[in-house]
């Protein structure tokens, strides 16, 4: 079915459907989902360029790729972007995700930009003092970060979780039950959300008149492989400690490995906390010994972010706020326990 089809059934104007189609405030709600619903029975779908060209619209969302550190093959990626498409396949909206070298990407979000190929785009695996937040507020794309930027003292839009706050009670509660020395298999050093962690645990061990040994952190790529060699190189050491912080569920597999073939066990030996953005294929509880975990779905940060970028293209007012902080869970389980004995 054509628009012209379309117009005649519905006894409509071929413009009041565009505009109902494209989330235009000037068409009354009853009228909107009316032509959304007799849209969607008959299989009627827009022709993308006449769209872009009655509405200046591109009805896409850009996201630049670093390509050097090949996150595209990255479980944590895979469940944001469902959260994402999930909504934008909701509101009939594209992805458009460009490549880009580390150093080339304020470089590509300029092209993304000039291109007239997307309506907004959303800035991910933010570092300290992030360049590109910077240049986008220059630009006049809308756009969101996910994640924010520690030593950058601008105001921008951002969704994050609250990683410092959530390692920090994840300390305290191993201190509570005895543990000294806590070890840390952390994310890429530079990353935001790893700075925020491991600030987390070392605010908690100071409270307690402690300090973070070097000795006992590792920061790397999220894998399985990172998490069992930076825990059995942990576990080699002289002193070893008896619990350890995860900045993911991938790394504490790997982590749970190491700590098999040493002859310890989990709970008991060796206390793990492992932050879980609840990837629906590594759930924590069907560990063999079921994980203690910090928890905030990665999924519905995908989705809101989809909402919130979509809400300002149509020039909606969702009422969200321009800047949130999700609090992190601590879920109990059997991955921790006292202190062992001497």
């Amino acid at each position: 079915m054509n628009l012209k089809e379309l117009s005649h059934l519905l006894g409509l104007s071929q413009t009041t459907i565009s505009r109902a189609l494209n989330g235009y405030p000037e068409v009354n709600e009853e009228t909107r989902q009316r032509v959304m619903k007799v849209a969607k029975e008959t299989g009627y779908r827009p022709n993308r360029a006449a769209q872009r060209l009655a509405t200046g619209k591109a009805g896409s969302i850009g996201l630049i790729m670093p390509i050097s550190t090949n996150h595209s093959s990255d479980m944590h990626f895979a469940e944001f972007q469902s959260g994402l498409a999930e909504v934008a396949i909701e509101h009939d909206f594209h992805f458009v995700i460009m490549p880009a070298r580390m150093q080339d990407e304020e470089q590509a979000i300029r092209w993304l930009v000039a291109s007239g190929s997307v309506d907004a785009y959303y800035i991910a695996y933010v570092r300290e003092k992030d360049p590109r937040i910077l240049m986008a507020k220059s630009l006049p794309l809308p756009f969101i970060v996910h994640g924010r930027s520690e030593g950058l003292e601008l105001d921008y839009p951002y969704l994050d979780v609250d990683n410092e706050g959530a390692f920090f009670d994840a300390t305290r509660f191993l201190l509570q039950l005895g543990h000294q020395r806590i070890a840390l298999l952390n994310g890429q050093a530079e990353l935001d959300f790893a700075v925020r962690r491991k600030r987390g645990l070392e605010k908690a061990l100071k409270e307690a008149g402690l300090s973070l040994d070097p000795a006992t952190t590792r920061h790397g790529f999220m894998t399985d492989e990172q998490g069992y060699r930076g825990m059995a190189g942990i576990l080699r050491l002289p002193n070893r400690p008896t619990a350890v912080l995860c900045a993911s569920t991938v790394l504490a597999l790997g982590a749970v490995r190491a700590i098999n073939e040493a002859g310890l066990k989990l709970g008991r030996d060796v206390s793990l906390i492992a932050h879980d953005d609840e990837l629906p294929l590594l759930k924590p509880e069907h560990f063999s010994t079921p994980l203690t975990t910090t928890r905030s779905s990665l999924k519905a940060a995908g989705k809101r972010i989809a909402e919130r970028l979509i809400s300002t293209i149509k020039g909606v007012d969702n009422n969200y706020p321009q800047q949130e902080l999700w609090k992190v869970d601590l879920v109990v389980r059997a991955s921790t326990g006292p202190v062992p004995r001497a």
